[in-house]
């Protein structure tokens, strides 16, 4: 989903058919690292295993 519908931003349409829609890649690029992120600094396994109890 874009930000502007193309026909009030024709430059930015042309930009994104000549070069693909790089926000909606970088979006998508920092939503993946923010869930990796999540994922390698959550603790809750250790917290819930018998050995450190």
């Amino acid at each position: 989903m874009s930000f502007t519908d193309s026909s009030d931003a024709p430059i930015y349409a042309g930009l994104v058919e000549e070069h693909g829609d790089v926000m909606a890649e970088v979006r998508r690029v920092a939503e993946e690292t923010m869930r990796e992120a999540d994922r390698a600094i959550d603790f809750s396994d250790i917290r819930r295993s018998p050995a450190y109890r």
